[in-house]
């Protein structure tokens, strides 16, 4: 099996991430990578947002104030949660999709092209020895989130790609019968 191949197949989210987390030229790798995603008419609808040190303070305050302001009945336990959430990596990615009008190209194809970037940046990141965890949920797929981390009308966060170095046992990953999930249409 070749190391492409083998790479996809042994991918794995991490519950636990630490320092290190990748240099600034292994990044500049990885978001190289992201842009490779298909991209129907290359209208480039992907963008990132990469968090460390103290950005991730201003992460975990949109999230609260997003929180706040948007969620009944929030409970303080919840809150917290929601408070701590960026702290469990060492750097955060934010996957965004800024939709662009196109008569062949919906907004959900270029939606799926910014998730397609995101598996990339999770496969380069992989090939080089560090973990990531894909986080959606309450703050992203919705058009109130944009406003708290400063991205224009129309932006979409797709995600949140938890980064850093896998730290502990990895989870295994389940045998699953091909036959499963693939229909043949032979004749």
């Amino acid at each position: 099996m070749n190391d492409a191949l083998n790479n996809i197949l042994n991918r794995n989210s991490h519950r636990s991430l630490i320092e290190p987390a990748p240099t600034q030229d292994e990044m500049d790798l990885v978001f190289k990578a992201a842009l490779r995603a298909p991209d129907h008419a290359w209208l480039r609808p992907s963008s990132f947002i990469e968090i460390q040190g103290e950005g991730l303070k201003k992460l975990s305050a949109a999230f609260v104030s997003y929180a706040k302001e948007n969620i009944e009945n929030l409970e303080k336990e919840k809150l917290k949660k929601y408070e701590q959430a960026p702290f469990r990596a060492p750097m955060i990615v934010v996957l965004v999709c800024t939709p662009k009008e196109h008569p062949m190209v919906p907004e959900i194809e270029q939606i799926m092209s910014t998730a397609t970037a995101g598996q990339n940046i999770l496969l380069a990141l992989n090939s080089m020895g560090y973990g990531g965890m894909w986080r959606t949920g309450t703050f992203s797929l919705n058009d109130k989130i944009s406003k708290y981390l400063e991205l224009d009308e129309g932006q979409k966060v797709v995600g949140y790609l938890y980064i850093g170095t896998p730290e502990g046992k990895a989870k295994k990953i389940p045998e699953l019968n091909i036959q499963d999930f693939v229909t043949k249409w032979d004749s």
